[in-house]
């Protein structure tokens, strides 16, 4: 929430105006809103303001911002979309995109024309169309920040265009169908169509006898002479008996030729379509003399004609209600046929239009922008373009224009259909947005100008504060590098006084006598050894630099094996549920050291419940699918262990330090700080991550991720939990190779005591000189960091000359022990210092698997 009397940013009271001012950025790659670049908070204090749909698109990850309109287009994906980055959530649509978006990102603006996409119309899922822009935002003169998309709907455009294209198709056809009706009436009157013939007498003013009337009409003869012709009008329809008079009567005058259709009436009330032909012939004096013709039937011709005019009204009525310009040019390009939208557009009528050439009608300019595209329509090219096109009123206009060829039987062009949709709108909003654009580039860079002497000044102050920094950066090393050495100290110097102090009463017991009471300074002393192991096991883990055995671990299976363990942990006070998902994934672990990490936590959950609370496990599968979008994980397969308690919580500048080696909140004496340092180095040696959320007061909630063991069909050993004595089975050889005399002694000495015969070597050469002589050897135990060879190098070379040879590596730390590939099949690994029971159950079992296998 803003200050008292500041003022509110952005400007603007839209609702995306108050959800961008209430939204945490912070949590974002952009960060609070005041230190946006100021080209940013410019275009969308200007963008919150637009009627038109825009979405800014910032960073490489392509942050959304949009206005209102946007947010309207999105529906019901809105509010969640804001803040996210839209390659990853758009889908198809940003696979439509990309390459637009790579382009624009390299300073060149790009448009995409009439692109489908589903938009929600009302909470319903549509297909739409819509032109794209994309714009560059600059944050400096050679500086791309972010992308500015603009959406201008164009569906009904489109579905006009498609409206427009089936229209002109089936106006196409029906020419077509036109004319073959015409060829086969044609065909059919010369055929079979004779109503009948005359020969007409002028002087007798009769038909001849020889008149086949018949045929059609149940006309009957009046004697010898033939039927009169007063007999032959009777069956001519009232109305066109005195047009056909008129005819004949004009082409005996004129000594011309008839051409008559009419109506017949027939007896039972129907009527028939005729057509008289016939010409009049004179004699050697110029004077007529006899007039022969033909009567046919074309009742079927002038029903199809009287259809086709239908039709073509029918579909001039279309064409003259749709608002776009439809009209045919033939190939000498002069218009055949015109809408009545033309008459509006140029204020010319359609006589006018007729016959005109395409040059008279669009003017010079226009006919010299549209000259290349006509040629290419002409040429049979299906086209389209935008262009200037004058209008009555003289104010600029633009089109889109289509011109779609008209063939013949043959192929060859007549001539083209011309659809051109008004599209003034959408250019000048276009023109608008472009001045905009080119507007706003100019006071950014009026801005970054005045902010290049503010940025000259800063520089001299940052130096100055590097310097500052660099030597507080210094200190504050140190001053780390003194807590850690301060704290281990401490802690050593607390157990070796437990060792030392023991040893010192034991050998002062031993010497006045008194060897029954020595067992409680042994006890102590051992006690204080084994938590000296364990500080430079957590120290280790801390450090990332433990050994670890690294294999396939059943997450599920290992907390239920756990589960008492960690029922009594807690007590009775908390109660302890799981939610363990089914079809766990396998995970890549080493098995103790998750236990271990596992325990920790668990304490560290029972601490922060002293009055009691509720402990909840979790398990589930989690795939990530690119770099970064869980702290510094690889894409891939994960499984999540949570842990989420009730108890106390913790503040911000305690979970700032958790992880910091010897941090503890607990009073002394009850905490070294070094638990969930331990479990952080483990995690993050294994391949993994940690991450905790906490609230005072509000519980915490640890969540580790685990790599997923990928070898899905690889043999999983088990392990081997053969019980019984520890002593040799069959008193095999075991060769030691220990630089240290003193950790040698003690490793002979217990083998030979459980009745192993032992070899012993103090660097690797000693023992290659053991392993190629003859001695039997059936197991290797040797120290990992050997001088010269190490005893990795030591258990390859043995290998060769003994394969299978089981091997066992002793190890305080080194380097290489720390890496996932340090061991291969049959070879294991036990941390120093070590119980000798551990060592001797180890060797034990190593050499009992090797002779199963």
């Amino acid at each position: 929430m803003a200050a008292v009397g500041a003022e509110l940013w952005p400007h603007s009271h839209s609702e995306m105006s108050e959800r961008i001012r209430r939204f945490n950025w912070g949590a974002t790659v952009l960060g609070a809103t005041d230190t946006w670049p100021p080209a940013l908070r410019l275009l969308l204090d200007t963008m919150l303001e637009a009627p038109l749909p825009m979405c800014i698109l910032w960073g490489d990850q392509a942050l959304q911002l949009y206005n209102d309109a946007h947010a309207a287009l999105i529906g019901d994906r809105h509010p969640t979309e804001l803040g996210q980055p839209a390659c990853h959530r758009w889908g198809m649509t940003w696979e439509l995109l990309a390459p637009a978006c790579d382009t624009a990102r390299r300073g060149e603006p790009r448009v995409l024309r009439n692109q489908q996409l589903v938009v929600d119309r009302e909470g319903v899922q549509a297909q739409a169309w819509f032109d794209l822009a994309l714009s560059p935002i600059r944050v400096t003169p050679h500086s791309i920040g972010g992308l500015l998309l603009c959406l201008s709907e164009t569906s009904e455009r489109v579905r006009t265009e498609t409206r427009l294209s089936q229209t002109a198709l089936h106006y196409k056809l029906s020419a077509e169908v036109h004319r073959a009706s015409e060829q086969r009436l044609q065909l059919a009157l010369e055929a079979s169509d004779l109503i009948g013939i005359w020969d007409w007498a002028i002087q007798t003013s009769e038909i001849p006898l020889g008149a086949e009337l018949s045929r059609i009409l149940p006309v009957e003869r009046s004697g010898p002479k033939g039927l009169s012709s007063e007999a032959f009008f009777d069956h001519v329809h009232p109305q066109d008996a005195p047009r056909l008079r008129a005819a004949l009567e004009r082409c005996i005058a004129e000594r011309g030729t008839l051409d008559q259709r009419y109506r017949l009436q027939m007896p039972n009330g129907e009527t028939r379509w005729a057509l008289a032909r016939g010409r009049c012939h004179c004699d050697e004096q110029g004077r007529p003399v006899r007039f022969p013709g033909a009567v046919m039937n074309i009742t079927s011709q002038q029903a199809s004609e009287d259809a086709l005019r239908q039709r073509e009204a029918e579909l001039k009525m279309i064409t003259d209600a749709l608002p776009v310009l439809i009209g045919y040019i033939d190939s000498d390009e002069r218009f055949r046929f015109n809408n009545r939208y033309y008459t509006e557009w140029f204020g010319h009528s359609t006589e006018w239009l007729l016959g005109k050439s395409a040059r008279e009608v669009l003017g010079e300019p226009g006919y010299a922008e549209r000259r290349t595209n006509i040629r290419a329509a002409l040429a049979g090219q299906d086209v389209t373009f935008e262009a200037d096109s004058p209008h009555r009123d003289g104010q600029p206009r633009r089109m889109l224009v289509h011109y779609l060829p008209r063939r013949d039987a043959n192929g060859g062009v007549l001539g083209f259909f011309v659809m051109a949709l008004d599209v003034t709108e959408r250019w000048r909003a276009e023109q608008a947005l472009r001045e905009l654009n080119e507007t706003l580039e100019s006071r950014i860079q009026e801005r970054t100008q005045a902010l290049a002497e503010v940025y000259e000044r800063l520089l001299k102050e940052m130096a100055s504060r590097e310097q500052a920094q660099e030597a507080l950066r210094q200190a504050q090393k140190m001053e780390a590098v003194g807590q850690l050495t301060g704290g281990i100290a401490h802690d050593f110097n607390n157990m070796l006084t437990g060792i030392i102090g023991g040893l010192d009463l034991i050998q002062r017991y031993i010497q006045s006598g008194r060897h029954g009471e020595t067992q409680r300074f042994i006890d102590a002393a051992v006690t204080s050894a084994n938590r000296a192991a364990a500080l430079t096991h957590r120290l280790l883990a801390f450090a990332r630099r433990q050994p670890l055995n690294l294999k396939r671990v059943e997450l599920n299976q290992l907390i239920e094996s756990m589960h008492d363990l960690l029922s009594r942990t807690l007590g009775r006070h908390i109660q302890i549920d799981s939610r363990l998902q089914q079809g766990l994934w396998p995970v890549s672990s080493d098995e103790n050291q998750l236990e271990s990490a596992l325990l920790n936590l668990v304490i560290n959950a029972r601490d922060a419940m002293p009055e009691g609370g509720s402990l909840l496990l979790e398990t589930h599968n989690v795939e990530l699918f690119r770099q970064g979008e869980v702290g510094d994980l690889a894409a891939g397969r994960y499984v999540i262990l949570s842990l989420t308690d009730s108890g106390c919580g913790m503040t911000a500048k305690v979970l700032a330090s958790v992880f910091e080696p010897f941090f503890t909140t607990k009073p002394i004496g009850q905490g070294t700080g070094l638990g969930l340092s331990m479990v952080y180095g483990f995690t993050r040696q294994a391949g993994g991550h940690i991450q905790i959320t906490s609230e005072p007061g509000e519980g915490t909630q640890v969540s580790l991720y685990l790599p997923v063991f990928e070898e899905q069909n690889a043999a999983v050993i088990p392990t081997s939990e053969v019980e019984g004595p520890l002593q040799a089975q069959q008193g095999e050889t075991v060769l030691v190779v220990e630089d240290d005399p003193a950790v040698r002694l003690l490793v002979i000495d217990v083998l030979e005591m459980l009745g192993y015969q032992a070899l012993e070597a103090a660097d690797g050469n000693a023992a290659i000189r053991l392993l190629e002589s003859t001695e039997a050897v059936d197991m290797l135990v040797t120290d990992v960091g050997l001088p010269g060879m190490n005893g990795r190098q030591l258990a390859d070379v043995a290998r060769q000359q003994r394969p299978g040879l089981p091997v066992l590596f002793m190890t305080g730390y080194a380097k290489q022990a720390a890496s996932a590939d340090f061991l291969e099949p049959g070879m294991d690994m036990i941390s120093k210092p070590f119980n000798l029971d551990a060592l001797a159950k180890r060797v034990r079992d190593m050499l009992a698997e090797n002779d199963q296998r």
